[in-house]
């Protein structure tokens, strides 16, 4: 089995270094590897090769071998979710960045009644889900919003997406186009309320589009919402 750990810092070929305390417990605990056991390390820079050269059960260094994957593209592909319960809001995380977004904006809106997110948790989610699907980028959570501000600060080279129950629009691959990123807007379970909607469909670049005649709740939207924009999105 392949074991990918996430290491922020930059890697130089043939340098060493030591576990965070974290991968240690990992490394020695969890998997139970040993002295010359070989595992990948990667970052925003590419993957590196690397073999544990020291282990006990408090210190873990290994030694990076060589570079076995350079540094890809970031997805363009964007997601801003009202705020839910925690199960459900961690199944988003880590199915969003299983599917490849490179930003996550939590929101509150007029129906969340989620207000807040445990940050550090939220990132730690995201880097297992990048480490364990294969990617290169654990995507950037931001500080939790309101729905106002989000609009309001949205780059002017970004199209919204905006998962709308109440369109019977089908996305198409003309709203994909000529924009720097793409980010899919998903409403609260008791969706937005009609003033936000009105605020969200007077944005200049908002494509409304429909997931499924179904009320699906946040995380099901979530899941459906990013499957299908990166199918048209990838589309020859």
């Amino acid at each position: 089995m392949n074991i990918r750990l996430y290491h922020p810092d930059s890697i130089v070929e043939n340098s060493t270094n030591l576990l965070s305390k974290e991968h240690t417990h990992y490394v020695t605990n969890v998997m139970r590897l040993k002295r010359g056991s070989v595992l990948n390390f990667f970052n925003k820079e590419g993957e590196w090769e690397s073999e544990i050269v020291f282990l006990n059960k408090d210190r873990v260094e290994v030694k990076f071998l060589k570079k076995v994957k350079k540094s890809g593209k970031k997805n363009k592909i964007e997601l801003a979710v009202c705020l839910v319960k925690k199960n459900p809001m961690e199944i988003i995380l880590q199915k969003a960045t299983e599917l490849g977004v490179s930003k996550i904006i939590p929101i509150i809106s007029e129906r969340t009644e989620i207000k807040e997110l445990n940050h550090d948790r939220a990132k730690k989610i995201a880097i297992e889900a990048t480490e364990q699907s294969n990617q290169m980028f654990p995507p950037e959570i931001l500080e939790v919003t309101k729905l106002k501000d989000f609009l309001e600060n949205l780059d002017k080279n970004t199209q919204l997406l905006f998962a709308d129950v109440n369109s019977k629009n089908n996305l198409r691959s003309d709203d994909l186009k000529n924009f720097e990123s793409l980010c899919i807007l998903i409403g609260p379970e008791g969706d937005f309320s009609p003033l936000e909607r009105q605020l969200i469909l007077s944005v200049p670049k908002v494509a409304p589009f429909t997931i499924s005649k179904n009320i699906l709740r946040t995380d099901t939207a979530v899941i459906s919402a990013i499957s299908l924009v990166n199918f048209i999105n990838n589309r020859p």
